[in-house]
């Protein structure tokens, strides 16, 4: 017979409300604009604007440091880059890090990562990461670093031995993410679930029956555009599975994407700008237990805030060493409480996509604000010149605004530990320096071994 002490533990686990399930689905390069449920009147993505109407949106969503590698160690670990290490493409993020995945499996929770990891360093292909702590936390292995081979690709699970990819590499990631979910019918516990896609980063393209619905869009949008179409007929394929499966209630679905892409906009291309083409980013929260439907939210969210978001609505402790905020009660709708701007680091040049040098920035609700340490690079007014066409930067009517921002942007930097000394002037991102022969964990340590 139970004691009262046992009978009343019993009795408050048997009613502990069930931790939610997570599957965070993160194209690559997918900037907020190219979507039908951001206003996009061209592009067609039945299936994620479901999703929308069916959780929260949050119009502002921004990449903290718009490009691939420093965005994804961004949402992995909650930190800026600076604190993370990974101030630069294709550096390896640390293995002592504390992750958003380790903390969840440490709490009971099943982790798979499925698609483009790129946060290991060194040579990108042919792209297998060992089982330990490269994978910070991840269980479940179907990935492979980074190869930007849309088609005929190949992956790796536990041994180095190539798998191939089928189709059109958003089909194949998907096919193993179902292979993952249908593993809970014997597997009952949460899990958090990873599948990060490729496209439609460049080289821009997707099968010839997508391509054919775009055949009036201006190159490159039209290839740029398939993609999306693309991915969103396997978000449709993830989020049926979640249904069938009778997981869709207790699971949160985000939806997001590392960063965006210029397209030519501004004269500008792929990523690493101030501009909103390349820093806003999907933000897509579905909950249905939690978050009522058809929301859509104007307060910012960016990348750090993620990992402390997630960890909460999950009843997890928010490690101190994260820099983000926990937004969940903004994301449930149970209070208004959020950041008045997002800040926004790039850390050196780079001439394969023309960014000259490294930058920060911040974005609030109305206006965007960057310099380089030299001088004020880009000022806009976003509610009067959404389309960010008339630099209000070295505008003498703009002075009192700009010292306004400017000094928001020293308390940002302050406050998170910034400083311009992390910032480097070689070109150390071009012709593939950092990932061709070694890994390396900072831009110093390959400063040292190569000087300009």
């Amino acid at each position: 017979m139970l004691s009262r002490r046992q009978f009343v533990a019993s009795a408050a686990a048997f009613q502990r409300p069930r931790r939610p399930n997570i599957l965070f689905v993160l194209p690559d390069q997918l900037r907020a604009q190219a979507l039908g449920c951001m206003g996009n009147p061209v592009v067609q993505t039945p299936n994620i604007d479901r999703l929308a109407g069916e959780g929260v949106t949050f119009r502002n969503t921004i990449a903290n440091t718009p490009v691939c590698c420093p965005a994804r160690a961004i949402f992995l670990t909650g930190q800026y880059c600076h604190k993370n290490g990974m101030v630069a493409n294709d550096l390896r993020l640390r293995e002592s890090s504390i992750t958003l995945p380790s903390l969840l499996k440490q709490s009971g929770y099943r982790t798979g990562f499925i698609g483009k990891w790129h946060v290991d360093g060194g040579p990108r292909l042919p792209g297998f990461i060992p089982p330990g702590p490269r994978r910070h936390g991840y269980d479940f292995w179907a990935a492979n670093e980074c190869s930007h081979q849309h088609f005929k690709n190949t992956y790796f699970r536990d041994t180095p031995e190539p798998l191939p990819v089928r189709g059109f590499e958003p089909e194949g990631w998907t096919d193993l993410a179902l292979e993952f979910l249908e593993t809970t019918k014997r597997d009952t516990r949460p899990f958090f679930l990873s599948v990060f896609m490729g496209p439609p980063h460049d080289p821009y393209g997707a099968p010839d029956a997508y391509m054919r619905r775009y055949e009036n869009v201006p190159k490159p949008l039209n290839a740029y555009y398939a993609a999306i179409t693309a991915i969103d007929d396997q978000v449709g394929r993830l989020t049926r599975s979640l249904d069938e499966l009778g997981l869709a209630e207790d699971t949160i679905v985000l939806f997001s994407s590392d960063h965006g892409d210029m397209l030519g906009t501004h004269d500008a291309i792929l990523k690493r700008k101030p501009w909103e083409e390349s820093i806003r980013v999907p933000g897509i929260l579905r909950y249905p237990r939690r978050i009522k439907p058809g929301r859509v939210e104007q307060s910012l969210l960016s990348h750090v805030d993620y990992a402390p978001t997630l960890l909460s609505l999950c009843g997890l402790p928010v490690p101190k060493a994260m820099q983000g905020t926990d937004l969940s009660g903004l994301v449930t709708g149970d209070n208004r409480r959020a950041p008045d701007s997002a800040f926004l680091q790039i850390f050196g040049p780079y001439a394969g996509d023309r960014t000259p040098a490294g930058w920060r920035g911040l974005r609030t609700g109305r206006y965007k604000y960057a310099r380089f340490e030299d001088k004020p690079w880009v000022l806009y007014d976003l509610k009067d010149d959404p389309n960010e066409e008339h630099n209000l930067a070295a505008d003498p009517a703009a002075a009192k605004l700009r010292r306004q921002l400017e000094t928001q942007l020293e308390a940002w930097m302050r406050r998170t530990g910034d400083s311009w000394k992390y910032n480097w002037t070689a070109p150390v991102e071009d012709a593939g320096r950092l990932y061709k022969d070694k890994v390396y964990y900072s831009v110093d340590e390959y400063l040292r071994e190569h000087p300009e």
